[in-house]
């Protein structure tokens, strides 16, 4: 089989998933043609995985295409977008049809579940790595960003926390002990539903996709504040506490392990009721787990009231000692 007949056979089945209205021309010419809708601004993100650094190398093919575009899902929802078409960049070491066929399933399967049509890409021989844009829409100036977080603003996650990084922690020093950790790592569920819900409620947001303290972090440099974070308060899903009694090593999981693809967001206190019931209409959990102070930094306090420091604050690619994340 050559490239090809997987572009023509891919082609078809990304038609029969589910075609956009808005795609005058897609897959099969040197660019393709959508419109936006009036009133409406572009979003764009791209995030492109390697094996044995963004997924280790026996992860399914099924989960990689999921995954690819899962990630960038999450970054929409982080804007308060709503996802409207993909273009896929795909290097392969070779033209394996069984793989392409299980790559093709998990990645279509999760496009077809928020609308999103693929209208083109490109594929190369080379290490496997996989590369995926996702363009969206929002009304204008309703996009949530990183510099909005203000002096009393209570700081949100959803979801919960660290479930991914234990599961590459089991991974990486043995056998896998739970597949529920292991299905996070390699399905992580995109919050687009809650980003959409936060617009107009949400002061700040961003995707945790390198560690809450990283990710944080960044909302806390563009918005010029600080944060004071309650460790006791970071969800923790039983799957972890199963597997990490002990709290120090579960906090730092928590807030630097990253992958977890969850929301942090910021929002004034006053917006709270609000907010649980927007997330509770998304069908998605969120917590308060601590608030945005003046004094800049991030300061993490356990429930006595110690602070804990980080030895590490999230997943860098070019650190001395990144690895598979």
């Amino acid at each position: 089989m050559s490239e090809f007949d997987w572009i023509a056979w891919l082609k078809d089945k990304a038609r029969q998933s589910g075609a956009r209205d808005d795609v005058v021309l897609g897959i099969g010419d040197d660019a393709a043609i959508c419109s936006v809708p009036p009133d409406m601004q572009l979003i764009t993100c791209t995030d492109t995985l390697v094996a044995g650094v963004h997924f280790p190398e026996d992860t399914r093919a099924t989960d990689i295409g999921y995954k690819a575009l899962a990630v960038n899902l999450s970054d929409m929802a982080a804007m308060g977008a709503e996802p409207a078409w993909m273009n896929l960049a795909l290097t392969l070491p070779e033209m394996d049809w069984d793989w392409l066929q299980g790559f093709s399933e998990g990645l279509l399967e999760l496009a077809a579940e928020h609308g999103v049509s693929l209208i083109g890409g490109d594929t190369t021989r080379g290490p496997l790595t996989v590369t995926v844009t996702v363009q969206g829409f929002v009304p204008a100036g309703a996009a949530l960003r990183r510099s909005g977080a203000r002096v009393g603003d209570d700081v949100w996650v959803t979801g919960s926390l660290g479930d991914a990084a234990a599961a590459l922690q089991q991974y990486t020093h043995g056998p896998m002990q739970s597949m529920k950790l292991r299905h996070r790592l390699d399905r992580p569920t995109p919050r687009v539903a809650a980003g959409l819900a936060l617009r107009g409620l949400a002061s700040a947001a961003i995707d945790i996709s390198d560690g809450l303290a990283q990710d944080l972090g960044h909302i806390l440099s563009n918005s010029g504040v600080g944060a004071e974070l309650e460790l006791g308060r970071l969800p923790v899903s039983a799957s972890l506490l199963d597997f990490h009694k002990d709290d120090n090593a579960r906090w730092a999981l928590q807030l630097s392990g990253g992958d977890d693809y969850e929301l942090c967001f910021t929002a004034a206190p006053a917006e709270a009721f609000a907010i649980e019931q927007a997330m509770a209409a998304a069908g998605v959990s969120a917590s308060v787990i601590g608030h945005i102070t003046a004094e800049t930094g991030l300061r993490c306090l356990t429930p006595d009231g110690e602070h804990l420091a980080l030895e590490q604050t999230g997943y860098r690619h070019f650190s001395e000692t990144a690895h598979v994340h």
